[in-house]
């Protein structure tokens, strides 16, 4: 089943140096857009993080400090990512959680401001674990009948993806082919920060998801206990959680 889209979708997959938001770093990324007319476009990039790789990392995907060392900063390529996904929905697998954060947090270290709040976010993986509750290379196999070879490539990864959502259509009668649909089914809470920090209440206000304030409003919090918002900020929280505080701070303010 073809993907019925009003916006281009861009789905996409990262290797990393590791698996921390606010620390860790992209080696590689590979985007691949897809248009409304069905439309295909593809963009891989090598990138040099500018840090070591841990060696378990890239005995994962296989890349190892001497193939980035002399590719581009993250820097370097980023408004060139921005201008190929601007517009764009974003998909992926485990991208809500992971990729998404991860290269919000990217870009903000570069100082480029992407607002990627407007966009609607399907992570496939979400679908698949709803559903039966496997992994990547699994689903690759029980949706499209085929052998992931280079699983952990970004490349191969992000192409399964597109194959699987496609053959999940197809599969299950009650997901709907809409993006704005398949955004809310792959949302399991709705976080006003990517890392899932901060979240909405049922009635839309941002409030604490984590810690000893966890269910209170961002905004009494702040007033009450100006300290834990001076905390956060001077801890390591992803830089897109603290953006995101900030703007509430600012916001309480002007009233």
């Amino acid at each position: 089943m073809q993907l019925n889209l009003k916006n281009s979708i861009a789905f996409f997959d990262l290797e990393t140096t590791g698996l921390n938001i606010s620390k860790d770093r992209i080696v590689e990324i590979s985007i691949l857009k897809i248009s409304p007319n069905g439309k295909e476009e593809e963009k891989t990039l090598r990138v040099n993080p500018e840090m070591p790789i841990p060696v378990e990392s890239s005995n994962v995907h296989g890349i190892f400090d001497e193939d980035v060392a002399n590719a581009p900063t993250f820097k370097e390529v980023a408004k060139g990512i921005a201008k190929f996904i601007e517009g764009c929905d974003l998909g992926g697998y485990n991208s809500n959680r992971f990729d998404i954060p991860l290269l919000a947090e990217e870009f903000l270290r570069v100082g480029l401001d992407v607002d990627m709040r407007k966009r609607k976010f399907v992570d496939v993986q979400t679908i698949f674990h709803k559903m039966e509750q496997r992994t990547l290379v699994a689903a690759y196999k029980f949706y499209c009948d085929k052998d992931l070879n280079d699983a952990h490539s970004a490349s191969a990864d992000t192409l399964a993806t597109y194959e699987v959502l496609k053959s999940q259509l197809d599969r299950y009668p009650d997901l709907e082919n809409d993006i704005a649909s398949l955004s809310e089914f792959t949302t399991q809470v709705k976080t006003a920060d990517f890392a899932g920090f901060v979240a909405f209440d049922e009635d839309g206000v941002e409030v604490y998801n984590f810690g000893k304030n966890k269910g209170k409003s961002v905004a009494e919090v702040i007033k009450e206990q100006p300290g834990y918002l001076n905390w956060m900020l001077n801890a390591d929280f992803p830089l897109y959680t603290k953006k995101v505080l900030t703007e509430i701070k600012l916001r309480e303010a002007m009233k």
